[in-house]
């Protein structure tokens, strides 16, 4: 690895930590660069603009979900034990210690949602890629007899809906019940694909 690499690698990481914290927004050259001891000409010449640092921060973050969460799920076994598997390592995502403003996607959404540009697009192509996948599982759910004929795209509406319920319930409202609650529905959604 070279030491351009390295640095980029330092800065997005840091950069990410930030923005799980205070936003996309709250991401500025000069202040990451005075955390890093940094330039900000140095820095700069890293991403060239503050929009694509955030596209790179929201990528870092896609990257850290899929090994935290995706992949994991999608080694368990087909069906319903996948689509749990995918509920509790998310679950355990939205609360991540290393993640102290708690799940960028969420946040970005909130915060991205009106502006145009692309880190709102990156954002848009990540969340449609993740309720694909939920999507897919759900599919061979079917597949393997655990689901009658559901419309995956709705399951996956659903299941996406929950997460966000649970995420603004922990940290918004800080309800101890967010994540019953949250299996709860989950429960329920099941019982109902299933009949």
């Amino acid at each position: 690895m070279t030491k351009g690499t390295e640095t980029r690698e330092r800065i997005l990481d840091r950069a990410f930590r930030i923005a799980t914290r205070d936003g996309l927004e709250g991401l500025s050259i000069g202040g990451l660069a005075t955390e890093l001891g940094l330039s900000k000409s140095g820095l700069f010449a890293h991403f060239g603009s503050k929009e694509e640092m955030q596209v790179e921060v929201l990528r870092v973050a896609a990257a850290r979900f899929e090994v935290s969460v995706i992949r994991p799920a999608l080694r368990a076994p087909r069906g319903l034990p996948r689509l749990l598997k995918l509920f509790e390592l998310w679950l355990g995502w939205l609360k991540d210690p290393a993640l102290p403003g708690g799940c960028l996607f969420m946040a970005a959404s909130a915060e991205l949602d009106d502006r145009e540009g692309k880190p709102r697009d990156v954002l848009v192509e990540l969340q449609r890629d993740l309720r694909t996948t939920i999507a897919r599982i759900v599919d061979g759910a079917i597949e393997v007899g655990h689901f009658r004929q559901v419309d995956g795209a709705q399951f996956a509406f659903d299941l996406h809906a929950i997460m966000l319920a649970c995420n603004v319930d922990r940290r918004l409202f800080r309800d101890e019940n967010a994540e019953a609650r949250a299996r709860a529905s989950l429960e329920r959604l099941v019982i109902w694909a299933a009949r």
